[in-house]
This record gives structure tokens, sequence and C-alpha cells, in this order.
């Protein structure tokens, strides 16, 4: 492998160690192909993290066959998610303090210019999970991410009539999203609201989100929890609107065999695109043609207070409170038993 070079981003040079190292063996791309990937989409990346808390996910040995990344059960793999700014990090690489449920904080990698991006590529970071929150207020939401879930069966072509009804429904709430591929089989919408509710009630406002649509779209759209309940249907992940719970970025790079990204969207490109046309190799000229497709997330902020009082009808109308929430929660008020259905009675 070659020795170090340096990269000229943002006006400051960042080292790339192991430029020819092979990130993604499938199609020979290397850690320096990953790191001029990001250069060349920079205010689209940075227009997604800026002063955003980011947790990285790195996988600093490449994408090879047998690759896995480490959980909280297991912490064995080969790629693993970077909640704490790196030792040894430049001085130029900025922290915002996030709270986790435990209870615990720690200081996380907050954006703020494309030296940073490139910087975290050095390290093997892929795909970037930033906050959908700024740091001057990390307590409150500034964007709702829906994300449509494709399940077992179906792909990206089923979530494209949900995307639509989903922004209908936005669209008569007085609302809109901005559509982005996940970079895998599912879609996102990201929704900017104004910072004024905290997790627990955006996540409630996604929920409603979800049930709403499913009672427009029964076959096609479910909001349960458990797996064993959902079908072949898009599942819209409401817990992705917890706390400490983040989706990859646009422009993110997916651990994927084709070093696919998340490419955003315009509303009329959703019927016809196709997640696996949007990689590292074909992003950058892409980017240069249309620009950022979501730079008007950051232009415009809504209420959350119409699909707040969706989730008021529900409770009031239907009885339907709140759902469970990811297993490493602390039991949460109000929440039901974190049971799946098919082991119920043996906790009846």
């Amino acid at each position: 492998m070659r020795e170090a070079i340096e990269v000229e981003a943002g006006g400051r040079m960042v080292r790339v160690s192991s430029p020819s190292k092979v990130y993604f063996p499938e199609r020979g791309l290397t850690k320096l192909n990953v790191v001029q990937y990001f250069l060349a989409v920079g205010d689209g990346i940075l227009g997604a993290l800026r002063e955003r808390p980011t947790t990285l996910e790195r996988w600093p040995g490449g994408v090879f066959e047998g690759a896995k990344l480490s959980t909280r059960q297991d912490n064995r793999g080969d790629a693993f998610y970077q909640k704490r700014i790196p030792r040894g990090a430049p001085d130029y690489v900025e922290t915002a303090t996030v709270a986790f449920p435990s209870g615990r904080t720690a200081d996380e990698v907050c954006p703020t210019e494309v030296a940073v991006v490139a910087w975290a590529a050095n390290l093997g970071t892929l795909t970037f999970h930033p906050w959908p929150v700024r740091r001057p207020d990390a307590e409150h939401p500034d964007q709702l991410r829906i994300d449509l879930d494709p399940q077992p069966g179906t792909d990206y072509a089923d979530a494209v009539p949900v995307a639509h009804e989903a922004r209908a429904l936005l669209q008569e709430l007085g609302m809109d999203g901005f559509p982005k591929t996940s970079g895998g089989r599912g879609m996102h919408l990201y929704v900017p609201v104004r910072p004024e509710w905290d997790f627990v009630q955006a996540r409630r406002a996604v929920i409603a989100f979800g049930r709403e649509l499913n009672r427009r779209m029964p076959k096609q759209v479910t909001v349960d929890w458990w797996k064993e309940e959902r079908g072949e249907r898009i599942f819209i992940d409401f817990n992705q609107m917890a706390r400490d719970r983040t989706i990859a970025s646009a422009y993110s790079v997916r651990p994927k065999p084709r070093a696919t990204v998340s490419a955003p969207l315009s509303w009329d490109e959703v019927d016809d695109a196709r997640p696996e046309d949007f990689d590292i190799t074909t992003m950058p000229a892409r980017f240069a043609s249309v620009g950022d497709l979501h730079a008007g997330v950051a232009e415009v902020a809504y209420s959350l207070e119409p699909l707040l009082e969706l989730a008021a009808r529900d409770e009031k109308d239907h009885d339907l409170g709140d759902l469970p929430y990811p297993p490493e929660y602390p039991k949460m008020p109000g929440e039901p038993l974190r049971v799946q259905p098919s082991r119920r009675a043996t906790f009846d």
C-alpha cells in the first residue's frame, strides 16, 4: 500500500493513510476513492451533518466478504459505531454533548466543515449517523425522519406508493417531506420541524403518522413493532425517532459490495429511481448536475401540532397509546408490555 498522502478539504490538508487500501473488493474501490467521493459531494454531506452530533460507523478493514458490524450483544465484529470522539482527533474536530437513554452522556463528533468528513473517512467511516438535533439544542429534534422499511418479500418498489401517500398525508397536515434512498431497499422521508418538542413527542408524532398510513393502506403499511406481525408490508419504523436512534445521512456510503450511497431524490424521480444506481462512482457527477436536493431541509420548519393532535385523537377515539421502545431502553411511562405476541401467554 502507498504511504500516506494529504488531500485538500475546504482549505485544510487532511492526511489519508494507506490510500490504496481496498475498501470495496467487488468494485476495486479504495480508501482514497471513498475520501474523494465525500469531497466531491462535500456541500451535500456537510449540509446533512453540520452542527449535528454524529455517530461514526467505521469499517477500517473495508467491506470484505463475511465482514460484520459489532452490536451491543456481540462486539467482536469487523466494524463498529463510534459514539465518542476518537482520541487524537485534530483540534478542528468539534463535539456536541448528548445524553443517552441510560442517562450517561458523551461528546460526539459534531461536523462543522468538510475536513471533518474527510478525517472521519480516513478512519474508515462509511456511514454517518447524525442525530435529528443541532448542537445549540440537543433536546429538541428539528427533523422528523420517517423510515419506510421494506420487510422480507418487499423492496424499494413497494415503498414507492407508500411514499406518495405519506407525502399526501403530510400535505394535508400543512407539511412536506424530502425523500432519499436509504442506500439499501428502503426510503427515508425528512420532515423539518421547529425545535419546540422533545424526543417523546416527536416519536409520538411519527407513531400517529404511521397509524394513519396503516389505516389508508392496511395491506401495504404496518407499524407493528414485532417482526412476526409485520408480514410483507412496509414498516414505518417509529423508533428511529427515539433518543439515540439514528439513520444514515444523505450521501452516506453504505457497507454493501456495490458501495451504494443514500441519495436525495426529487419527488419526480421517486417512481423510477433504482437505489443500486447511486454509488460512490456515479454520485459525484449527479451532484455536480443537480446539486443538493436536500438543501431545502434547512430552509423550512413545520409545526408538530397537527400530528400531535392526530395522536391525541387516536388515544381518545381508538384507545391507541404508546408502542414498545427498543430493547436497550429502560421501561418508559405508558409503554405496553415489551414481549413479542407469540410469548405473551407466558407473561399473562
